[in-house]
């Protein structure tokens, strides 16, 4: 006898009774950790119930509500362990079998047909009837993906870096001389922020509000069209050792207007002095022209970033920087505001910068 309960009324829980091989069940399932919760919970109700505990209480002692309690208590009572099972669902039946599916699928993860960029939901249920002859519509098609979290039309880049034999020396090099820059040497970092674009909303940007009784509060709010203005470029370089920026804007970026701002950077800094730059593998560094200012320029000393490592170069912080507070959100009316603003920026930070503290050594991880 599976219990001798009638379906309970809202007043009275219904008494729940288990035979001995019952209850070692639903014990077991109570405690296991591989049933599903669900499963779990409603074997630790009935136990509850069995053990004449109240509705009330095995909510309490589960978080679950009094009504979860009732359900499963009175399923229990009416059919016993059946009673513990999902009930047969309503709609319709499945449309298609399950080598449709598979169809689907085995499209969306397959090469896109030529002259395609990405697969889309028309194109794959395009491809399953030319398969499997089955009718599919596209919405069934995107229904389908969707249960599995697959989205054929979003595509995410990644890099295969190309194996760099020195990686670890150069990283080290790099990191040395901002540890410990040589004394009576400069350490300037040097690269270009290329296609800044100059851009005004089409509307004022609204600014945050605070909470209000019964309301919240509001983030500030921009326009999301806007018009261009054109873009600006830069060349910067960044004294490792003090912290300062300076900073040209160049109208494009090639290797005659890259060694003219090493020109200016040469004129500038004490005859004698050496000077140790690093630079990443950008075309305008590289290139034949550079290389040959270069070796007419003795006191100047490359310390080259690995391929795919412009990180190491620390005026990359210094964009980062910039782009945070001046070009994410900023709003420009034209190309020499943003000229202006980008100036401004800097000429601030240089009145209060400091060296950034360079900790990474470049030491890869060991095997234990």
């Amino acid at each position: 006898m599976w219990g001798n309960g009638q379906v309970n009324s809202v007043m009275r829980a219904v008494p729940v009774e288990l035979a001995a091989d019952v209850r070692a069940l639903l014990e077991q399932r109570a405690a296991s950790t591989k049933a599903a919760v669900r499963d779990a919970m409603r074997a630790r109700v009935v136990l509850a119930a069995s053990d004449g505990m109240s509705n009330a209480e095995i909510a309490h002692d589960l978080s679950v509500t009094i009504n979860t309690v009732r359900k499963w208590r009175g399923r229990y009572a009416e059919l016993g362990p059946a009673g513990l099972l999902d009930a047969a669902r309503s709609g319709r039946p499945r449309q298609y079998g399950d080598l449709v599916r598979i169809a689907v699928v085995a499209a969306a993860t397959a090469e896109v047909p030529d002259g395609a960029a990405t697969w889309t939901h028309v194109a794959i249920a395009e491809q399953v009837r030319g398969t499997v002859f089955a009718p599919v519509s596209a919405s069934w098609a995107g229904r389908v993906l969707a249960d599995l979290d697959l989205k054929p039309h979003k595509v995410t880049g990644w890099l295969t870096r190309r194996d760099t034999p020195d990686f670890w020396e150069r990283a080290r090099d790099i990191c040395e001389l901002y540890r410990n820059p040589p004394a009576g040497a400069v350490v300037l970092s040097i690269d270009e922020k290329t296609a800044i674009a100059a851009r005004s909303r089409k509307h004022p940007a609204q600014p945050a509000t605070p909470a209000a009784p019964g309301q919240p509060g509001r983030p500030a709010r921009q326009e999301f069209e806007y018009v261009r203005h054109g873009t600006a470029s830069l060349v910067a370089a960044m004294d490792v050792t003090s912290g300062e920026v300076l900073t040209e804007v160049i109208d494009r970026n090639t290797a005659a207007t890259f060694t003219a701002f090493l020109d200016q950077l040469d004129a500038t800094i004490e005859p004698g002095k050496n000077i140790l730059v690093v630079l990443d593998n950008g075309s305008s560094h590289t290139a034949r022209h550079t290389k040959k200012w270069l070796a007419n320029h003795p006191r100047w000393h490359v310390h080259w970033t690995p391929p795919h490592a412009s990180w190491l170069n620390q005026i990359e912080l210094v964009f980062s920087a910039l782009t945070r507070r001046v070009l994410r959100h900023g709003d420009f009316t034209s190309r020499d505001d943003l000229i202006a603003k980008m100036d401004d920026y800097m000429i601030k930070r240089n009145e209060t910068a400091r060296p950034f503290k360079w900790t990474y050594a470049a030491s890869p991880l060991q095997e234990a």
